[in-house]
């Protein structure tokens, strides 16, 4: 399956084929997809971009209006925000309730199950999520979970709720917000949506494997980070929400530290939605490659390494 709705990738200066991650995974999934780029890099995109990917150009309105929320205005990147704040309107204008935007650097998807990562093949894992928070009223945002935060061996939830959504987001449109920030703007529009009472899933049953911020060319790491390192960006996010964000110091950097023990809002179901019992498994097996033959098995039986 693929999803209903549609998928954005967030690009700049990454259309070489080492470096166009996301792109070229989801062209793997055969999963049909925007990607959103500044008019100078739009050539160069078009020109290497998956059979599956439409190249869009970035209306340069939505950098000129943006609330960067600080005082710096065009004198360095305003990130991704203005093109995130482009997709959201694109896709209303196709009718879409929900949209998905997504980082480049997203090198894999993967479903958890048994305490495996397996890598997913199709777009199957977006359509479960998408059915998932259609089952709700209070849901405004959703998203896989980093492979990184899902270790071997440890006992996970399916998902998780009320935090932060980021890198793989899936937006309710009628929500009444829009991205805003120079950093840290995942984090804001999850605290905005929480703190009006909004539910946030972060699902463990699917992840992301996403590249380090800073470990790959491109993007916005030149402007963001080689002069003043991550203060700025943490700052920010304190500024913003200094009744449950602080600075630490860790890993030889300055993070931001989050609180989201206070949103205690619980999923409530839609009144005409009946969960069917049993497990669906959306038509997923697991495969495994072995001498050139690829062999299925049923998602209850694990595969061995």
């Amino acid at each position: 399956m693929n999803p209903n709705y549609p998928v954005y990738i967030i690009s700049k200066g990454r259309w070489e084929d080492r470096l166009r991650l996301t792109d070229k995974y989801l062209g793997t999934m055969n999963v049909p997809h925007y990607i959103v780029v500044e008019e100078q890099e739009y050539e160069a995109y078009r020109t290497h971009v998956s059979d599956l990917a439409t190249v869009l150009i970035l209306d340069p309105k939505y950098q000129d209006e943006y609330d960067t929320c600080d005082d710096l205005g065009n004198t360095k990147s305003k990130g991704p925000g203005p093109a995130r704040n482009f997709v959201w309107d694109h896709s209303i204008a196709q009718g879409a309730k929900w949209h998905w935007v997504m980082d480049d650097n997203i090198r894999g998807f993967y479903r958890l199950n048994h305490n495996r990562r397996i890598p997913v093949g199709d777009g199957t894992m977006f359509y479960a999520m998408e059915e998932f928070v259609e089952r709700y009223e209070n849901i405004g945002m959703a998203g896989p979970h980093y492979v990184s935060f899902s270790p071997a061996r440890t006992k996970l939830p399916p998902f998780i709720i009320n935090r932060r959504i980021y890198s793989c987001n899936l937006i309710r449109n009628d929500m009444p917000y829009r991205w805003r920030g120079r950093y840290n703007e995942d984090t804001d529009l999850s605290l905005r949506m929480l703190k009006d009472h909004y539910c946030t899933v972060l699902f463990y049953a699917f992840l992301q494997n996403k590249v380090n911020t800073q470990s790959l060319r491109g993007g916005n790491t030149q402007e963001f980070y080689n002069a003043e390192g991550t203060m700025p960006k943490s700052k920010m996010q304190v500024d913003l929400h200094p009744d449950i964000s602080r600075l630490v110091w860790r890993y030889e950097r300055w993070h931001h530290d989050v609180d989201y023990s206070g949103f205690r809002q619980r999923l409530r179901r839609k009144p005409d939605v009946e969960i069917p019992k049993g497990t669906n498994e959306y038509g997923m097996v697991y495969q495994k490659k072995i001498n050139d033959e690829w062999i299925t098995q049923p998602t209850d039986k694990v595969v061995n390494p």
